[in-house]
């Protein structure tokens, strides 16, 4: 079974960008649009990383952080907050909401890459399902 990422970012070309650093790594990913798209296809389907803008329509990346941690297989998933804002200032906020990280954007390729390696050896463990 291979590991599951969600990419919530509302700006498509961000997007796009992301998604080609996210494919040299050990996950699978999935796209959400916005905070709420990003939430509804959270509750359909379990993702191993959650990584999420701060600024989306709809639903902030703060708020989606915010209703994860309140499903219960997302109480311990890594969820990484992503802005263009200082980060400085914006990771006491990324903490309360239930972040594990705040990232600058852009983003640096090869930090997010070898962070998605680290996790992916952290979580790649076997899990046991029920089937």
């Amino acid at each position: 079974m291979s590991l599951q990422l969600l990419l919530v970012e509302d700006k498509p070309a961000t997007r796009d960008q992301l998604v080609q650093v996210i494919e040299q790594s050990p996950f699978t990913i999935s796209c959400a649009n916005d905070g709420l798209d990003g939430l509804n296809r959270s509750k359909n389907h379990h993702f191993d990383v959650v990584l999420v803008d701060h600024k989306m329509p709809l639903m902030d990346g703060l708020s989606l952080i915010k209703s994860l941690r309140q499903i219960e297989q997302y109480q311990q998933t890594p969820i990484i907050l992503m802005t263009t804002q200082d980060a400085s200032q914006v990771q006491p906020l990324a903490d309360k909401a239930g972040a594990n990280l705040c990232l600058p954007k852009p983003v640096d390729a090869k930090r997010l890459l070898g962070l998605l390696t680290d996790l992916a050896a952290a979580t790649g463990e076997p899990q046991q399902t029920t089937a």
